[in-house]
């Protein structure tokens, strides 16, 4: 009797090998109704595994591709130059497109926007940090702590839970929830490159938009920037952090725009669109334009607008210059006036002045505030005033 597991002598053990010509493992010298078990051949040599694999296919080389695998090379000269943006297409900035256009900025470009960042820092950190954190309030509180009671505490802030456990008093501490978002929607059509003082309107708001973007960063906040003409012309989306500021301030510095009028109703319209959650929204703008009722009205009831616009002191009074040639920076249109006619400077006044009024009821009725700065006062004032105007309303609630 044999057990199964016992075998005799003259049983030749089957070995398995790979055959040459055979995609799988064949079984040789083994008894019948043996299977196949695919183990490593016993007593192969080197000789044997290479004469196994050169019996395969062979491999193609690099250059003995198919014709339908191979690219040919093609010229920088042959490529097509890049579409350009249409009217209607926004140039949204994607982190690729930062990082190849970063390399190419001039060093004084670079210089401006670090003296502007030391500039705006001293006013951020001493004069707007408090007062934009009381203006522009969180959108709720969030529990943070409970403390004991403190002499002039709130009373209806005691925990009178944790007060029964302790036996003495204890309040509950709140911290204000921001998470803001900012957006600086600024105006560079052809009438903001515009100046008789020490500088151009242009000029003005860019130095007016770093600060508020460092105000933005420094209370923790998301600022983005939206750059428009007769056309949306730059979109940087809302973000946090120092070298997003910077950013905003470097593309308000260099971009040139495209177009040279003012379409201030597609931007808003725009801006309505882009913006999903509650905003503070900056129009940086001489309101120059037309039709703006309604899309100011239509974003004012989703988000916080406010009006700043940006004047010129000679566009309020026609100086005495005799016969002048006028030029509209925004259509090219010539017009000679006699600027010594005391009845032209007086009608070109009353005009002026016609239209800031009723720009300012516009505002005053849709419940926008309005922040008036020229290019010959600066912007320290309006802005401190606007702040603690808006605190004092706010405080009176």
């Amino acid at each position: 009797m044999r057990w199964p597991w016992q075998r005799k002598r003259d049983d030749a053990p089957a070995t398995v090998t790979r055959d040459a010509g055979a995609r799988g493992d064949t079984l040789r010298n083994a008894p019948a109704g043996a299977k196949a078990r695919p183990t490593r051949a016993t007593g192969t040599t080197g000789a044997t595994r290479r004469a196994t694999l050169d019996a395969r296919a062979p491999i193609p080389e690099m250059g003995s591709a198919p014709a339908a695998m191979r690219t040919p090379a093609i010229p920088v000269q042959a490529l097509p130059p890049a579409a350009k943006p249409s009217r209607d297409t926004a140039i949204v900035d994607t982190r690729g497109d930062r990082a190849r256009r970063t390399v190419g900025v001039p060093p004084e470009i670079l210089r401006q926007v670090k003296l502007i960042e030391l500039r705006t820092r001293g006013l951020v950190n001493s004069l707007f940090t408090g007062e934009y954190r009381s203006t522009f309030k969180g959108q709720g509180m969030e529990f943070a702590e409970v403390r004991e009671y403190n002499p002039g505490d709130e009373v209806r802030t005691i925990d009178w839970n944790v007060t029964a456990r302790m036996r003495r008093p204890f309040v509950k501490r709140y911290i204000e929830e921001r998470e803001l978002t900012v957006m600086l929607a600024v105006d560079l059509s052809g009438s903001e490159r515009f100046g008789t003082t020490t500088r151009f309107k242009s000029e003005l708001a860019t130095e007016l938009g770093a600060v508020l973007a460092m105000s933005a960063i420094r209370n923790n906040d998301r600022v983005g920037i939206m750059l428009f003409t007769d056309r949306v012309e730059h979109v940087v989306p809302p973000r946090k952090g120092r070298r997003h500021a910077l950013r905003v301030i470097r593309d308000l510095l260099v971009h040139e725009p495209a177009g040279h009028g003012t379409d201030i109703p597609e931007a808003l319209e725009y801006l309505g669109k882009m913006l999903s959650h509650k905003a503070i929204v900056f129009v940086l703008s001489d309101f120059m334009g037309s039709d703006i009722e309604r899309p100011l009205k239509l974003l004012a009831q989703r988000h916080d607008v406010i009006a700043i616009t940006i004047e010129d002191p000679s566009e309020r009074r026609l100086p005495d210059l005799g016969l002048a040639r006028l030029v509209d920076p925004e259509t090219n249109e010539t017009l000679d006036v006699d600027t010594s006619d005391p009845a032209v400077r007086k009608s070109y006044e009353e005009l002026v002045t016609a239209e800031f009024l009723e720009r300012r009821r516009l505002l005053r009725r849709l419940a926008i505030d309005e922040i008036a700065v020229r290019t010959d006062t600066g912007y320290l004032e309006p802005l401190l005033k606007f702040f603690r105007t808006r605190e004092t309303r706010g405080s009176r609630r």
